[in-house]
């Protein structure tokens, strides 16, 4: 029901996870991510705490290998579950259990890594991951590439109606935490639309954390 990307950007430092879904709000199941640390997708009749378990194993040193490896191997039901992983030095790991729904496909390389369900296309991730290692520019943009390449591949079997994307740096809150949760239209381009808004911002409201008196207007009335 599910594809999903999960990157690093070295020059950034910048960590994200960019999901859609047939199901509604499914990046508030499914995408995780930390500071210095890395960023996990869990998908596929979700367990929703195995996102902050694999960061957890990942902080502790734990590359990403390792950590969906220890996973698999210590969680019931794990056969239904469908995780990827990219740690904090580009490293990725990606598991699909036995039972996993439907047609699913899986991609990964250094600092990227897809994986799908109930797709159109066995090759759905690959195309996202050609699309994220062939493009440039900002994170939260090459992750919307990789997300509409998946749509052009053939995406799901199914309409998706979700959509949602996470990126962290270096405070200890995601810096973007960007969602559409349900929508009859396409969900990737409402979330595109969100983002297209929201990048130019960004740095400001980390700025408007740490030092407020030092932020930029919030442009709006009554705001002097």
């Amino acid at each position: 029901m599910t594809f999903s990307i999960v990157a690093s950007c070295p020059e950034s430092g910048m960590f994200g996870v960019a999901v859609s879904s047939s199901s509604p709000a499914v990046a508030a199941r499914c995408a995780y991510a930390r500071a210095r640390v890395g960023a996990v997708a869990s998908q596929n009749v979700t367990d929703p705490t195995l996102g902050p378990k694999s960061l957890d194993l990942m902080e502790a040193g734990s590359p990403a290998d390792a950590a969906i490896g220890r996973l698999v191997e210590e969680t019931a039901k794990i056969e239904h579950r469908q995780l990827l992983a990219v740690d904090s030095e580009g490293g990725t790991a990606v598991y699909t259990g036995t039972n996993v729904l439907g047609t699913w496909g899986e991609a990964s390389a250094p600092h990227v890594a897809c994986a799908g369900n109930l797709l159109a296309d066995k090759g759905v991730p690959d195309a996202m991951a050609s699309a994220f290692l062939e493009s440039s520019g900002p994170l939260g943009d090459r992750l919307l590439i990789a997300l509409k390449a998946a749509l052009k591949a053939g995406g799901e079997e199914g309409p998706v109606h979700s959509a949602g994307m996470m990126l962290v740096r270096e405070v200890p809150w995601p810096v973007a935490d960007l969602r559409v949760d349900w929508s009859e239209n396409c969900p990737i381009s409402e979330l595109g639309k969100l983002w297209e808004i929201y990048a130019p911002q960004l740095d400001d409201y980390v700025v408007r954390a740490l030092e407020p008196g030092a932020a930029p207007s919030y442009g709006v009335p009554g705001d002097n």
